[in-house]
């Protein structure tokens, strides 16, 4: 695993998802009613994804994704294009703090898992080529494949246990991370859901109505990212986006990290973490005393689901207040999440979210010089 130098790489960093334009929105309509052609829709993909890089760097920013504009879905094309994977509803379900609540769905081990052609490659090719900021590529954390439905994550005849389907799904990471390097990534973030969504005490009573432990799924879940990246050479940074979830502005969970804070900070071999801290739902900072020296934080301290542009007094003040238990040095600035896990977005405009991406950068140029 590659060795860590105490920060994240970047001052100024974001979650990797941005909102998806109206012609391209069109185009993934269109793609499931079988009226564009694959060509044309490529083609569509990638002038709105050179569009979006250069937001990122007119932001200010060092670091750019795609967007995830190939993607319909965080996760959605790693489990296309993974062989033994199906899409079935999960057991847990969005809500807000009104009431309003929505199923979704989850991938579901139908047959041995196996890795038979690149998942992210291509898209890291493609934003190498059209800027020369670094660029990040996301992943789904490995527990994507196996929380959402928990106890009932795949046919008997495939896996008799998680351990086992996660030996198969680490195996395909750890190929496809090194290819990944291969073409020149230097910059890899798994988003993982599972583990912030245990620090619930609503869900883990839900765990365990169905039949599983909390505290054991948080120790299979740090082992399978660390099976994950135990090839990642040095110089390749290793992030991990703990999400409470984010579909059109709703969420999965709340509570802080302090339940999950010293096995999770202290265990998971990466170089930083990108935590969520936009609202009360995510607890105070008093968890982030268990991040290890040699380890980062971004601190998502911006809206991705809200239109309000954070201010940057408020930006230092609440940097400043986390100092209180961890090292300026170790910190750095971004949004709480990204601005659109599915193509459908958050209620933002792309007008906000330039404004937030500038933001981001403006204060991490005040706070750190």
């Amino acid at each position: 695993m590659t060795s860590h130098n105490g920060r994240p790489p970047f001052r100024a960093d974001h979650v990797g998802s941005l909102l998806r334009p109206p012609a391209l929105k069109d185009a993934f309509r269109r793609r499931r009613t079988g009226d564009i052609e694959e060509a044309e829709f490529q083609n569509i993909q990638d002038e709105a994804i050179r569009a979006v890089v250069r937001l990122q760097e007119d932001a200010g920013l060092q670091v750019v994704t795609d967007g995830e504009f190939r993607r319909g879905s965080y996760w959605g094309r790693f489990v296309e294009r993974l062989e033994g994977l199906e899409i079935r509803p999960a057991i847990f379900r969005f809500h807000d703090e009104h009431g309003h609540e929505q199923d979704f769905t989850a991938p579901y081990a139908a047959a041995k898992v196996r890795r038979v052609q690149p998942l992210a490659v291509d898209e890291f090719d493609f934003v190498k080529g059209v800027t020369s900021a670094m660029g990040k590529i996301t992943l789904p954390a490995p527990s994507t494949l196996h929380f959402y439905r928990c106890s009932d994550f795949a046919a008997a005849e495939a896996y008799d246990s998680a351990e086992s389907l996660f030996a198969d799904l680490t195996a395909a990471y750890r190929a496809e991370i090194a290819d990944l390097v291969a073409a020149g990534c230097r910059y890899l973030q798994f988003d993982e859901v599972a583990v912030a969504m245990l620090c619930d005490p609503a869900i883990r009573d839900q765990v365990k109505a169905v039949g599983q432990d909390p505290d054991a799924l948080v120790g299979l879940y740090i082992g399978a990212i660390n099976a994950a990246v135990r090839d990642v050479p040095d110089g390749v940074a290793v992030g991990i986006h703990m999400c409470r979830g984010n579909f059109k502005g709703l969420y999965l969970s709340e509570g802080g990290y302090e339940s999950v804070a010293g096995r999770f900070f202290g265990e998971t071999d990466v170089n930083h973490f990108l935590l969520e801290y936009d609202t009360d739902r995510a607890g105070d900072f008093q968890p982030l005393r268990h991040v290890p020296k040699d380890k980062g934080v971004v601190l998502g301290l911006v809206s991705s689901k809200s239109p309000e542009l954070e201010s940057v007094e408020t930006l230092q003040r609440r940097t400043d207040e986390a100092t209180r238990h961890i090292d300026l040095g170790q910190l750095a600035l971004g949004p709480q999440c990204g601005f659109a896990s599915t193509v459908a977005g958050n209620p933002v405009t792309e007008e906000i979210e330039r404004a937030k991406l500038a933001r981001i950068v403006e204060a991490a140029g005040k706070i750190w010089g």
